[in-house]
């Protein structure tokens, strides 16, 4: 992953000033680099009998997708409020300035299923615990939340104790 590490480039005061933003695209645009990437997630969620993959919006399709579709196993969507079609249920979560939601199709999981959780970054856990508390609604199992970044310093994975959080890259 090292060489992996090296392509992801740092653009300073993005979104707003005083953040230091990773931007994956170079990872993206890399065939190799991001083929590792997808297969090193397709190992680790075989190693924990994954059998069923949950991507965060946006940035966690990317990454989930591809890993389900290499698996075998059902890719789910967990979305921004107003964006899937059918009965869905949510869960409400602190930002750093007010709340978000997040929802997923109350049927897109049996009781049971092992779920992987994916998304691109992992900051203050608070977008990958209410992926967490979504998969428990629908009495599925977490078998593990992996991340292609992890911001350490912000202490998500604390906020996710308990969980199996495997990162790819970490800062």
């Amino acid at each position: 992953m090292d060489d992996v590490k090296a392509l992801i480039r740092d653009v300073p005061d993005f979104p707003k000033p005083g953040i230091l933003f990773k931007d994956i695209s170079p990872v993206l645009e890399d065939p190799a680099a991001f083929n590792a990437v997808i297969d090193d997630f397709v190992d680790r969620a075989r190693a924990v009998g994954a059998e069923a993959i949950v991507g965060i919006e946006s940035r966690g399709f990317i990454f989930g997708a591809p890993v389900a579709a290499r698996l075998g196993v059902p890719f789910v969507l967990a979305r921004k409020p107003g964006k899937l079609p059918a009965q869905t249920r949510a869960v409400e979560y602190a930002l750093e300035y007010g709340a978000d939601r997040l929802e997923m199709h109350v049927d897109a999981l049996a009781p049971g299923t092992a779920v992987v959780i994916l998304d691109d970054l992992l900051a203050t856990g608070g977008t990958a615990d209410a992926a967490c508390q979504l998969v428990d609604a629908a009495e599925a199992k977490v078998a593990g939340v992996f991340v292609f970044i992890e911001l350490t310093f912000l202490g998500g994975a604390a906020r996710l104790e308990g969980r199996r959080v495997q990162s790819l890259v970490r800062y």
